[in-house]
């Protein structure tokens, strides 16, 4: 059999010993013991092999803007006011230098699929999305880029954004996405967003229940709306905070309505840490969704990043192997199975969530990311650092092992 090139001594998740791989036309053509032959080798010199780290909840397009906002309060409230101040001079030009800084960031992390929300309403008009647009064409060769047409900041008092949603999903958007709690009317929120993904046949993913009081929670309808109309699969929810302050009985029940539903959730550990127990003067709470709960009772989980430097977060670089040690340690994982599962939530059942293939098989695409480390519970105890990465074949970057230089 001919290759283009042959990764040689790489280690498998959960597979004894090392493996060469080798690709053809873009794809995975063989994985054996050893592959015999005169073709070009990439030494992996044991690493773990696997398909990229997948983040399924970022925001690109409002990313590195401290420069232009002011945190006082650190509140949820405060960020979503100074965000939308700031977007209203967003320039078409502006988000793609700032949205492309932080996505090269994420593929140099060994990230080789994203989904970003990207805001579209009066204030932000379609200059966001159109640079979003463009970065999803110019970053292709490294990276599969989903888009969200998201309404940040309520609909029904709004209906232009209504509108707008419907034309960007028209143009390109590859799903559709709202915050029920920041609308006078949450229920409706939910039934409008669901009635534009029913109408372009997209995937639907909520903001929601984002604050640390456990009734009122917007979970009901949106786990409504999927069983009446047979969405199971295709929706999402991220940050839940609400299920941190719930009991553990509350926590199991939420669960298995989720999981019946076949509604997947992400947790938002860096702004969720930051935003949430503000105003509690000691033993303050974590605010964090039980995702090692949750994955055990049969519910799609993930851990992503959502915000890179702005008042939601103001800090990140685009790592999710470090949100991923953030999670475990936070949550206090310490079980093998649970931080395995834990490295799941930022590659294979991310991939999950967004419906996409993954997996480093025969004849699967040779989305190829290497990581210095032994498996995967020691990428997630480490932070181990990424060392390459393929995208459909082609080599897409390379951060050399650190060497120490003795005397």
């Amino acid at each position: 059999m001919a290759f283009d090139f042959v990764i040689a001594g790489a280690r498998l998740a959960g597979a004894d010993g090392l493996v060469d791989i080798g690709v053809a036309d873009g794809r995975i053509a063989a994985i054996a013991p050893t592959l015999e032959g005169d073709f070009p080798r990439e030494e992996a010199g044991g690493a773990l092999a696997f398909p990229g780290f997948v983040e399924s909840h970022i925001h690109l397009d409002k990313a590195c803007i401290l420069d232009r906002s002011h945190i006082h309060e650190g509140t949820l409230a405060e960020a979503v006011r100074e965000t939308a101040a700031a977007k209203a001079a967003f320039t078409t030009e502006d988000v793609y230098a700032r949205a492309s800084h932080v996505l090269e960031k994420a593929i140099l992390h060994g990230t080789t699929r994203l989904r970003t929300f990207v805001e579209i309403d009066p204030r932000a008009g379609f200059r966001s999305f159109d640079a979003i647009l463009r970065l999803k064409q110019d970053y292709a060769f490294a990276v599969d880029l989903e888009i969200c047409a998201f309404a940040q900041e309520g609909l029904t008092q709004e209906m232009q954004t209504h509108a707008m949603l419907d034309e960007a999903l028209r143009r390109g958007a590859d799903l559709v996405g709202g915050c029920p709690y920041t609308d006078p009317t949450p229920t409706e929120h939910v039934r409008l967003i669901f009635d534009l993904a029913e109408k372009h046949g997209v995937a639907v993913d909520f903001h929601l229940d984002f604050d640390l009081d456990p009734v009122n929670s917007g979970m009901p309808a949106v786990i409504d709306e999927t069983v009446a109309r047979g969405y199971g699969g295709r929706v999402s929810i991220g940050h839940v905070t609400k299920l941190s302050a719930m009991t553990p009985a509350d926590v199991i029940g939420a669960a298995t309505r989720l999981a019946d539903a076949g509604i997947a959730l992400t947790v938002l550990p860096a702004t969720d840490l930051f935003l949430m127990g503000r105003g509690t003067e000691k033993l303050v709470p974590r605010g964090l969704a039980p995702a090692a709960t949750l994955h055990r009772h049969g519910v799609v989980t993930s851990v992503a990043s959502n915000n890179i430097l702005n008042p939601f977060t103001p800090y990140g670089d685009a790592s999710l192997g470090r949100m991923a040690n953030l999670y475990a340690n936070i949550a206090q994982l310490s079980r093998d199975e649970d931080l395995a599962a834990t490295f799941a939530m930022v590659t294979s059942d991310a991939a999950r969530l967004l419906g996409a293939d993954y997996g480093l098989v025969d004849g699967a695409p040779a989305d190829i990311v290497l990581i210095d480390a032994s498996d995967a519970v020691s990428a997630v105890r480490e932070i181990a650092p990424v060392i390459a990465g393929w995208k459909a074949g082609r080599k897409t970057f390379s951060r050399p092992r650190a060497q120490l230089l003795r005397p």
